[in-house]
Order: C-alpha cells, then sequence, then structure tokens
C-alpha cells in the first residue's frame, strides 16, 4: 500500500477508519515487506509507517477522550450508586439505633414500674401493720380500761348487793358521767 492508497482510503472512507484500522495497516505492511537479500531485515517504506502511525495517533486522542468518557462517567454513576448505598446504611444505623433506644426506654420504664410497684406494695403492707399495731395497741388501751370499769362495776354491785339486803333500803348508784345518783330519781314504787 503506498501514500496514494492511503490517501484513497482516507478519501473513501471520510474518517470510518479508526486508529485499530490504521494499526492493522501498519502490522499488515511490516508482515508483508519484502525481505532482504541474505539477511534477516525486512524492507518497508519508512515514510509509508510514519505516515500510518502519525494519522493513527492523530485518531488516538479522540478514542481516548471517549474511553475517558466513558470511564469518568462509569466512575461517576459508582459513585452515586456507592453515595446512595451509604445514605441507606447511614438510614439504617439511625433507624436501628432509634429501636434499640425505644426498646431500652420501654425496658427502663418497665423496670421503674415494677420498682414502683414492689416500693408501693411495701409502703402498703408497712402502712398496714402500722395501722394493726395502732389498732392492737388502742384495744389493749381500751381493753384495759374495759377490765378496770368491770372490777369496778362488779365491785360496787357487789357491796351494794350486800348492804341493800342488810337494811332494806334502795341502793344509790352513782353515775359519775352524768353527774347524778339513783336516789335523785323518783322511784314509785319503794
Amino acid at each position: 500500500m503506498t501514500i496514494r492508497d492511503d490517501d484513497e482510503f482516507a478519501a473513501a472512507g471520510a474518517g470510518a477508519a479508526d486508529v485499530e484500522t490504521l494499526l492493522r495497516r501498519v502490522v499488515d505492511l511490516i508482515g508483508n515487506a519484502r525481505p532482504m537479500p541474505l539477511s534477516a531485515s525486512v524492507m518497508i517504506n519508512r515514510d509509508e509507517v510514519l505516515e500510518l502511525v502519525e494519522d493513527a495517533a492523530e485518531r488516538l486522542p479522540e478514542e481516548l477522550r471517549q474511553a475517558r468518557w466513558l470511564l469518568r462517567e462509569r466512575d461517576e454513576f459508582l459513585a452515586k450508586v456507592q453515595r446512595q448505598g451509604d445514605d441507606i446504611l447511614d438510614q439504617a444505623r439511625v433507624q436501628a439505633e432509634r429501636m434499640v433506644q425505644r426498646t431500652e426506654v420501654v425496658r427502663a420504664a418497665q423496670h421503674t414500674a415494677r420498682r414502683t410497684v414492689e416500693e408501693a406494695e411495701a409502703e402498703s403492707r408497712r402502712l398496714r401493720h402500722e395501722a394493726e399495731d395502732y389498732c392492737d395497741q388502742k384495744l389493749a388501751q381500751f381493753e384495759i380500761v374495759l377490765d378496770r370499769t368491770m372490777k369496778t362495776v362488779q365491785a360496787g354491785r357487789s357491796r351494794l348487793q350486800g348492804t341493800a339486803t342488810m337494811t332494806g333500803e334502795v341502793p344509790v348508784v352513782v353515775d359519775e358521767a352524768a353527774g347524778s345518783t339513783e336516789a335523785d330519781f323518783f322511784d314509785q314504787d319503794s
């Protein structure tokens, strides 16, 4: 292939040949080069190979720009997806922490409620025992007073029965609380 063939190829393709095609042409050119007599080297047209390599180099940056653009888009997409994933994980952590806090609050409230009920029951038992002790003390004092009163009444009645039978008189009973005696009342039978 000569420079003219390249010009025709470029004119016919009008930019259709990409870098890969140009590089294949260089490989074909070198592969189909005529060997030099009595040598392992081959003869190639230096200008023709340089022209193909320069053309490939001119087209190469556009290809690289497109590849870089695709890589940048891919990186931006991956970064966006990573940010979204991180946001989702952060939201999940926050929600889990809230749930744990709610659970802890509920546990603490239940513990406080149990403790309050236990304290109230203990206070109730204590107050009931104190009330029972107070009532028992008052009843014991009342029993003592009643016992003394009963003994006094029995002694008084015994005396009255002994003196009334001897004299035949009506016994006089003194009611200290009312401040009167039975003798103050009129008895129509006597």
